[in-house]
């Protein structure tokens, strides 16, 4: 029996992957974390597991920390991250960090039960369009660490307040309401964030704007 660890602070997509991982008879989830700081109390409490399914983007310590923490102390540890984001600097963190894999959240059942076989028999599992962002970051190297962010990313005030909206998962007749405009003039500028951000979907658009300060 594979143990398992599912480390997300969302618990829908939690559910989601538990899932996923339900088709398999030889895999146990053993536990679930809601940020890093839990993951690792949690760890320290039983460490006996194979390999822990870990969200980057979480409070308290994010899943590339929590990564750092465990591979000091728990090298025998497997870790997948698996994530919605596939940004350049995440993926060279999470390497830096001790990742054994990456694959993106929309993985399915059977690539995902692949991905956990050959990383745990010292294999490397990744999404190939994480794969091939890797190559990439291999042949022309960034200093993530010191680079300072080349964008500048110029959002209106109430680009901004949508966006703060958006944050906290409110659908759209609740942000028209609390900002007393139309759902049409929302949806409008959700289509101009998107498009000064350069992103394709909700929850890129937010990270980004964390990323780049704006919420």
């Amino acid at each position: 029996m594979i143990k398992i660890v599912i480390a997300d602070d969302n618990a829908f997509l939690i559910k989601a992957v538990q899932e996923k991982l339900s088709f398999f008879e030889d895999f146990s989830v053993k536990y679930t974390a809601f940020d890093g700081i839990n993951l690792l109390e949690k760890i320290d409490n039983d460490h006996n597991i194979d390999l822990i399914l870990m969200d980057i983007e979480m409070p308290k310590m994010n899943g590339i920390e929590a990564t750092n923490a465990i591979k000091q102390k728990y090298p025998q540890i497997k870790i997948i991250m698996l994530t919605v984001f596939d940004n350049d600097e995440n993926i060279f963190k999470s390497i830096k960090a001790g990742a054994d894999g990456y694959l993106l959240k929309e993985v399915n059942p059977k690539d995902l039960q692949q991905g956990i076989i050959d990383t745990l028999n010292g294999g490397a599992t990744m999404t190939p369009s994480i794969a091939l962002k890797t190559l990439k970051l291999f042949r022309n190297p960034v200093d993530f660490e010191s680079a300072t962010n080349p964008e500048e990313i110029q959002l209106t005030t109430r680009e901004i307040e949508v966006l703060e909206q958006l944050s906290k998962g409110l659908k759209y007749h609740l942000i028209a309401e609390n900002l007393f405009l139309s759902v049409g003039t929302i949806r409008k500028h959700i289509e101009n964030i998107y498009t000064k951000l350069q992103v394709h979907n909700k929850l890129e658009a937010i990270q980004k704007a964390k990323n780049n300060k704006l919420i």
